[in-house]
């Protein structure tokens, strides 16, 4: 019997062939495995992200483009008809896409930086800053958001910055609630506790060894949150005070063409097309519910049994 018969083990030679996966081949086997609820949200996500890019280019007239006759029926020059004074619904829609799904965007992601950071602080300082930080949350909370953001839009003048700030610091609470909740379980781990004894500083110690061990429920919070900030600014706009005229956006769209659904007995088109933005607003909402609810089974260790 040779040496090489000799040395062999089956654990040796299961070793041998042992591979490490990139994170492109996990992510790839992780969507293999995904339901079609959430295949269906991640292809209508990328559809809207796909619209707002390029909604130039595939919008046929300007987003604020006027025509002669208002209120214009479906048709082959104008799919979805004319609103009251005489814009393209369709072209409408597609800028739509851009303001109204950028604007939340952007407001989720600035909302995550105050209330993420922010909470990481109080959660890693416990001290005096971390009983000042929240009950400023606490008080914020106590106050109805869209009531609050109805207030503060009243007062500061009407602009897409002012929309931003006041919703993403208004947001930020509820990020900043959960993300000090997390962070809590985290900041007492020995390893956190050897990262101080061995001196670093405190964002090191933020960005290295808290971020990456509360990134899942921190991942599936922002798609929630995105959906809550998106219908949020959506509202405002439908009472006048989000989004200004004439830049497109799909819940004033809604207030603009509400008219028309007292025609729908007449002309069922036209009663449709106040539901368009409406049904474009519902629909990535869903969407985006599909991919968080499938991100949070997946990161939860939850496993289906058939």
């Amino acid at each position: 019997m040779t040496d090489n018969s000799e040395n062999y083990t089956a654990a040796g030679e299961v070793g041998s062939h042992r591979t490490r996966r990139t994170r492109y081949q996990r992510a790839m086997i992780g969507l293999g495995k995904a339901p079609i609820t959430a295949w269906f949200g991640m292809i209508i996500v990328a559809i809207y992200i796909f619209v707002a890019i390029f909604a130039p280019f595939i919008a046929p007239y300007g987003e604020a483009e006027v025509f002669p006759t208002p209120y214009e029926p479906w048709s082959a020059e104008f799919i979805f008809g004319t609103d009251q004074i005489g814009r393209d619904v369709f072209s409408r829609l597609i800028y739509g896409a851009r303001n109204t799904v950028g604007i939340a965007l952007f407001t989720t992601i600035l909302a995550f930086l105050i209330g993420g950071g922010l909470g990481l602080v109080a959660a890693i300082s416990r001290s005096w800053l971390d009983h000042l930080l929240s009950r400023a949350v606490d008080v914020l909370m106590s106050i109805p958001s869209l009531i609050f953001a109805l207030v503060l839009l009243s007062i500061f003048p009407p602009s897409i910055i002012s929309l931003i700030i006041i919703i993403a610091v208004l947001d930020s609470t509820r990020v900043f609630r959960l993300t000090r909740s997390v962070a809590l379980n985290v900041v007492v781990m020995d390893y956190v506790e050897t990262a101080y004894l061995r001196g670093e500083r405190l964002g090191w110690i933020m960005r290295r060894e808290i971020l990456p061990n509360i990134m899942p429920p921190l991942v599936a919070e922002f798609g929630l949150r995105f959906c809550f900030v998106f219908l949020t600014i959506a509202a405002l706009s439908f009472l006048g005070v989000g989004i200004q005229p004439p830049t497109a956006d799909w819940g004033s769209m809604v207030r603009e063409n509400a008219s028309l659904i007292q025609f729908a007995a007449y002309d069922i088109k036209a009663g449709l097309t106040p539901l368009l933005p409406a049904a474009a607003i519902a629909l990535l909402t869903v969407a985006v519910n599909f991919i968080v609810d499938w991100f949070i089974h997946q990161t939860s260790g939850l496993r289906d049994d058939h």
